[in-house]
């Protein structure tokens, strides 16, 4: 397994973006778990009301300098501040000249392609693991699809299916929606293209209390990170309209905490099918409030990589470097239930 130098001992991880609504999540789940965390951000106020006990320093993107302080001491750094495509680079250089993990939460397609392709050398040379869409959309179904093609080689096709019973989204995903206007991309003849327009859509049957729901193919960022070291034919992924009504709405209100760790009412399903010939693998999974959800998924990635429990170093879909089950298995019962099933 990997192991970057001197990280094994040091549990210190860096969080930029630490003040906003995904940050605030991650920096709470890492001090659950014993880690340190040192909340990084631009606005040093924002920063101190996330309490006593936590570290806070001021750094900005167009500063290297100022994030190479921010890093100082820290083993990994997690990258919570949207949209990607302007913060994933800076981030990701900053944490190669510290020869530190880097990971972060992107859905952003472009994004994650550029980390992945842009860092592997230099994160091989410094020995540690970048690793891009370590989040509910990316890293989340990498894990689930990758778990649940135990023993195949390969898959005919892959269909990844998201039901949300609402989507409350953030200031930031707002955002990032706004200014990621690149043409989306799913897997289709074995490799990468551009997902036909106007968008399909299909009936899908998810577990209770969700239901039936109509899902529209929206790839985000799992694409990329499957399509990397999952061969298949065609992948693809639909996501509810419901969710897509919520966030199109732009009196949509963010997401309203109602209970005392911050988390939200929304109720969350993914599943993804595999078939092979006349064979098929279903695993579901299923949870609440994918913001908050995002943190134990990206700090238990954490975890693993201070801990060395991980394949090798390079930039990586987190499917190629975790055991994807027991990754998983990690999660339950507290955050999340899934099953594989074999038909």
């Amino acid at each position: 397994m990997g192991n970057a130098g001197g990280t094994g001992r040091n549990r210190t991880v860096a969080v930029y973006g630490a003040a906003g609504h995904t940050g605030r999540f991650v920096v709470a789940e890492l001090a659950r778990r014993g880690l340190t965390p040192i909340a990084i951000g631009r606005d040093r106020a924002k920063l101190a009301a996330l309490g006593q006990g936590i570290e806070c320093r001021v750094a900005s993107l167009d500063d290297a300098a100022s994030l190479d302080r921010a890093l100082a001491g820290a083993a990994a750094v997690i990258n919570c501040a949207g949209p990607f495509l302007e913060s994933a680079d800076a981030l990701a250089r900053a944490a190669l000249r510290a020869r530190i993990h880097y990971l972060d939460v992107t859905a952003e397609q472009p994004s994650a392609q550029a980390t992945l392709e842009n860092f592997n050398a230099a994160a091989r040379e410094a020995n540690v693991a970048v690793i891009p869409a370590m989040g509910f959309y990316g890293g989340f179904a990498d894990l689930l699809v990758t778990a649940a093609l135990g023993d195949w080689d390969r898959a005919d096709a892959i269909d990844i299916a998201i039901g949300l019973d609402s989507w409350h989204p953030t200031q930031g995903t707002r955002t990032t929606g706004e200014r990621n206007t690149a043409r989306r991309v799913v897997v289709s003849g074995g490799k990468l293209s551009p997902v036909q327009l106007p968008a399909a859509n299909r009936e899908w049957q998810f577990p209770a209390p969700l239901g039936a729901q109509t899902v529209v193919e929206v790839p985000l960022s799992e694409i990329i990170l499957i399509a990397r070291h999952v061969k298949t034919d065609a992948l693809h992924t639909w996501l509810s309209e419901l969710g897509l009504a919520d966030i199109r709405d732009p009196k949509t209100p963010p997401p309203k905490p109602v209970d005392s760790t911050g988390r939200s009412a929304q109720l969350f399903a993914v599943e993804a099918v595999l078939r092979r010939g006349r064979e098929h693998r279903r695993i579901i999974a299923q949870g609440r409030d994918i913001y908050a959800f995002t943190a134990p998924l990206v700090c238990e990635a954490a975890e693993r990589l201070l801990a060395g429990k991980f394949a090798r170093p390079g930039a990586s879909a987190p499917g190629e470097i975790f055991a994807a089950r027991d990754f998983l298995a990690a999660l339950t019962p507290e955050h999340l239930a899934f099953e594989i099933r074999t038909e």
